[in-house]
């Protein structure tokens, strides 16, 4: 039975440059396959053209709503003196509020959709059976930055994070289900019924990721939203310290980081070894040219679908211990991990050295992915979720 579903998202899901608006873009097209999509989509910024275009064909209607930068800043300012974290803070405005009230009421939906806790505050409290995409635990990444951040920005991390502690927990009662990335970020959920939260991985577009035969033109490649701090921290820590280690074996070596917003340090890192790319319109053409994909995380949470990606492309890769958690592939034979630069330039040489052992990672790596990371199996579990009662 077809349900008429309001899907609730703090940003425009397209252009699909980002961890959260390509979750929600590709939950949005599988659940349209039999159910009604309303889309409301809070939007910082203009929206892309051919945002609308891109999504028109999956909603019955789509209603963006813009917060002004003057409005955002009275929004932080305001949190400062109440309990809502900035990360709910900075999304939340109340004329918007009543405009999304009134219109999720002329709609009358039969589920509410929101993603992320940026967008509880705006129906939370409305008597609809809803549904929250934690997505990932922002508290504890947070908390991560917090060792990192310079001391006189410690102090706003502190902060944010018991804001968010305290929200994370407190708005999981306003919801009939919750959902998350991975097991390991819903064992971090800050509620003792944190088992009930409902697991909802990501999936990779299969017929768009593939591999491609080509030739290689790159050693070594991470990729990713660069002004995303977690992100913006591997691409230094590869470029950095990594790097220099295995450049004392092959010091022709190069490397890639391709990815939207690199900030001035990642930029000024750019060498006759380093590609700082900037915005990228395909990311395949860098996965199908490179040789070793690495993502050496060590902040954030969540699943890492750069590494979904670069593994359905036939790439070796490598990752921390962090990011391994939450995709659970299985160390030396699916993906090579580590924690250390000297441990991250041992396995990129070991690659770089063996053929043979690189096609291995790469065959086991692609066959993993695509047999535990499918959207269209995934959303169908969001919807049964949906469907159900509390």
């Amino acid at each position: 039975m077809e349900m008429k579903l309001v899907v609730l998202v703090s940003r425009v899901p397209y252009p699909i440059e980002k961890g959260d608006k390509l979750r929600a873009f590709y939950q949005i097209k599988y659940l349209s396959e039999n159910n009604e999509i309303h889309l409301i989509a809070l939007s910082d910024r203009k929206p892309e053209t051919k945002a609308a275009d891109a999504l028109k064909p999956y909603c019955v209607s789509l209603h963006i709503f813009r917060l002004p930068k003057i409005a955002i800043f009275f929004n932080l300012i305001r949190a400062l003196f109440c309990t809502i974290p900035f990360q709910a803070g900075y999304f939340f405005n109340s004329h918007v509020k009543r405009k999304i009230q009134h219109l999720i009421r002329n709609i009358n939906p039969d589920h509410i959709y929101c993603q992320l806790i940026r967008t509880t505050e705006y129906v939370k409290l409305l008597p609809y059976p809803k549904t929250l995409d934690y997505q990932d635990v922002f508290s504890k990444g947070v908390e991560r930055r917090m060792t990192v951040a310079p001391w006189w920005m410690q102090p706003v991390f502190r902060c944010e994070y018991k804001r968010l502690l305290r929200y994370e927990k407190e708005v999981f009662d306003h919801f009939d289900h919750t959902t998350i990335i991975s097991q390991p970020d819903r064992d971090l959920i800050p509620h003792e019924k944190k088992d009930d939260i409902l697991i909802i991985p990501n999936g990779v577009d299969y017929t768009y990721f593939e591999p491609q035969k080509t030739e290689k033109e790159f050693q070594i490649l991470f990729t990713g939203n660069m002004g995303y701090p977690p992100n913006a921290d591997a691409a230094q820590f590869l470029a950095l310290e990594i790097l220099p280690i295995v450049h004392q074996e092959k010091p022709e070596a190069t490397l890639v980081l391709a990815g939207i917003n690199p900030g001035e340090k990642i930029k000024a890192m750019q060498n006759q070894y380093i590609t700082v790319t900037g915005w990228v319109p395909d990311m395949r053409y860098y996965y199908a040219r490179s040789q070793i994909f690495i993502a050496p995380m060590r902040l954030g949470t969540g699943l890492q679908n750069k590494l979904l990606e670069a593994m359905a492309m036939l790439l070796p890769c490598i990752t921390s211990l962090l990011a391994n958690q939450a995709l659970k592939a299985l160390p030396g034979k699916e993906i090579l991990v580590a924690d250390s630069a000297s441990g991250f330039a041992n396995h990129i040489l070991k690659l770089l050295n063996d053929s043979h052992f690189a096609d291995t990672i790469a065959n086991n790596g692609m066959q993993y992915v695509k047999k535990q990371y499918n959207w269209a199996e995934s959303v169908k579990k969001l919807e049964d979720c949906m469907r159900s009662e509390k």
